[in-house]
């Protein structure tokens, strides 16, 4: 009875590992899924790319963004986006912003956007966020965090 025990334990490991394997990759499906997009790119040009999870995806007009994701553009990138608040931020060359908080629930008051420019030159155009809650929205550099208003600016961020 011990060899029928061994035997039966080795040949349910592969099914074991094939069922966790298939759970990990459900779950990681269903992560995707369950994150809703922030915005969406509107234009990209020359080297310009979303950076998601540390994977550099080129950036093409209608592409999702996520909370979380980094917009980051080459000598010769531009990259603008749309919120799904109509926040809009563009990216001239050699730039960087992360997406660090996006939450656009005005039914339940879930206001919250906060921009980190990194590097580079970018503009930020105000949405609905900051009309409906002005102190919900964050926009840090490496020296300041701006509150707005309600406003358009641009923002320069030279490497230190």
């Amino acid at each position: 009875m011990r060899n029928g025990e061994q035997e039966l334990s080795i040949m349910t490991k592969p099914r074991i590992a094939f069922g966790v394997l298939v759970v990990l990759l459900g779950a990681s499906a269903a992560r995707a899924q369950e994150a809703p997009g922030a915005g969406r790119v509107k234009v990209a040009s020359g080297a310009a790319f979303v950076v998601r999870e540390g994977r550099a995806i080129p950036a093409t007009p209608g592409q999702v963004v996520l909370e979380a994701d980094v917009l980051r553009t080459g000598a010769d990138g531009r990259l603008g986006i749309t919120l799904n608040d109509d926040t809009r931020v563009s990216l001239g060359p050699a730039s960087e912003v992360r997406v660090d908080r996006f939450s656009y629930a005005s039914a339940d008051g879930g206001l919250r956007l906060v921009l980190k420019f990194v590097r580079g030159v970018s503009a930020y155009v105000s949405g609905r966020i900051a009309k409906l809650s002005p102190d919900a929205v964050r926009l840090e550099t490496p020296a300041a965090i701006v509150g707005v208003r309600g406003t358009t600016l641009a923002i320069r961020v030279d490497e230190q």
